[in-house]
């Protein structure tokens, strides 16, 4: 099934505005987590629009702006890495959902979320797992937090240019580490998640 057409089968009819919600940034130890929401008019095709973790960052750029200019409605939350630590990353990813649903014009009728509950929310929601590869309106926001996020960790690269972080977003991946054990974290790591609550050095 398209994506597109999938979501298509939860619009009643299309009485319901339908949001799609997603996030990136659950998995890094450095940075925020960012939440996306996107609402698309009845229709409304994107071509390409897929799992945003299944496009190069080339392509993604260019569905960003595809997506903003298109969608009939969208917003972003945005969680930093002190919150996170305070609560726990699946509350903050919770979060900032939220923030991206209040950061739309008018609140849906329905959202449609990956893998996600929202109990604190008096809006209809359906939790679809692997939602992104499923519905249009998740892949977007996918989409949407995925590149907000980036842009993000390219910012900080400027900041602390020692731990590469255009390189990798903020990912444990083995030069990351790397760079945590030979300058200790800085004020955007996590640090209640491992390996940097075991290193144990001055934050720098």
């Amino acid at each position: 099934m398209d994506l597109f057409d999938f979501d298509k089968a939860f619009r009643c009819g299309y009485a319901v505005k339908v949001a799609g919600i997603d996030e990136a940034g659950r998995g890094p130890l450095a940075g925020p987590v960012v939440a996306g929401a996107v609402v698309f008019s009845k229709g409304t095709y994107i071509d390409r629009i897929d799992d945003s973790k299944k496009l190069l960052p080339s392509v993604r750029e260019e569905l960003f702006w595809e997506i903003i200019c298109k969608a009939e409605d969208f917003g972003i939350g945005i969680v930093g890495e002190a919150i996170i630590d305070k609560v726990n990353i699946l509350k903050a990813t919770k979060i900032a959902m939220q923030e991206a649903i209040c950061d739309l014009k008018q609140l849906p009728g329905l959202l449609l979320i990956d893998a996600v509950n929202l109990p604190d929310l008096n809006i209809p929601q359906v939790a679809i797992i692997k939602g992104d590869t499923m519905s249009a309106s998740i892949a977007a926001a996918s989409i949407l937090a995925k590149v907000v996020r980036d842009k993000i960790m390219d910012g900080y690269d400027f900041i602390y240019p020692m731990y590469e972080f255009k390189k990798h977003k903020g990912y444990p991946t083995k030069r990351h580490i790397e760079k945590i054990n030979m300058y200790g974290p800085c004020e955007i790591h996590r640090k209640t998640f491992a390996p940097i609550r075991l290193i144990h050095l001055p934050y720098k």
